[in-house]
């Protein structure tokens, strides 16, 4: 009988890195995606409604979180 092993940090359950496959978009890509300026993804991120990561000193943004900010905030006029 082996002793299980916890999963090193950084990743997954399986021995896959945590974030394989996952794709982070830029500020001026979000911004591009949602047209509107980078400010506003600025004033986002920092006001704490569009999460993101920071790399170094820019932000990246899980395109998930870029779809779920756009369906929380969809408006029916109707």
């Amino acid at each position: 009988m082996t002793p299980m092993s916890k999963p090193s940090k950084g990743s997954s359950l399986d021995g896959q890195p945590a974030f394989a496959g996952t794709q982070f978009l830029t500020v001026a890509e979000v911004a591009s995606l949602m047209r509107v300026s980078k400010m506003t993804v600025y004033r986002l991120v920092h006001g704490g409604e569009l999460p993101a990561v920071r790399v170094g000193r820019s932000f990246r943004v899980h395109t998930k979180a870029v779809h779920d900010y756009l369906e929380t905030s969809y408006f029916d006029a109707g």
